[in-house]
């Protein structure tokens, strides 16, 4: 399957001179979708990790079908607000702004290594944000599965641990 069609390009959203990438078409295929998880689902650093990572909102439709797939816990990370209990949280720089992203801290307690799941990887913020957390929590990043990667913004040039995309354009 070539993924490449199925990505849909927006210019300038959610801001002028931005060109995003829309991941979601691939979910009108269930075939596509099945595909997609398939494909993700083989990258060898998700043998090494207890559980799986997901952010916040694209990455969890991912990565509840990877977890599901694999038979691992999932844990997500999330924007503030969104999440009960005791949370871990730490801003970041997008390429249009700042966020901050939070995790439940009983959600990671009982695992030491992590593989992270998003939709892209752009300039790396957010996946530099989940990793920094988890790194506060002195637990284990195994890798980073994405659907697609933004080549010319080089996030995966950020980070010392493996990723890998589906697409990368």
């Amino acid at each position: 399957m070539d993924f490449h069609e199925l990505i849909e390009t927006h210019n300038d959203f959610p801001k002028k001179g931005i060109k995003y990438k829309d991941v979601l078409p691939i979910l009108r295929s269930p075939d596509n979708f099945s595909c997609l998880i398939e494909k993700m689902s083989d990258f060898d650093f998700f043998k090494k990790s207890d559980a799986i990572i997901a952010i916040d909102a694209r990455g969890f439709i991912f990565g509840s079908g990877i977890a599901l797939k694999l038979q691992k816990p999932l844990v997500l990370a999330r924007k503030p607000g969104k999440l009960p209990g005791e949370l871990i949280s730490s801003s970041y720089n997008l390429e249009y702004g700042q966020n901050t992203l939070c995790i439940q801290k009983d959600g990671i307690r009982d695992f030491s290594s992590f593989a992270i799941v998003d939709d892209l990887l752009a300039t790396g913020g957010t996946v530099g944000c989940v990793a920094k957390l988890l790194k506060s929590q002195k637990k284990i990043i195994t890798g980073l599965a994405v659907v697609v990667q933004l080549i010319e913004l080089k996030g995966k040039l950020k980070f010392n641990f493996p990723t890998s995309a589906i697409l990368s354009i």
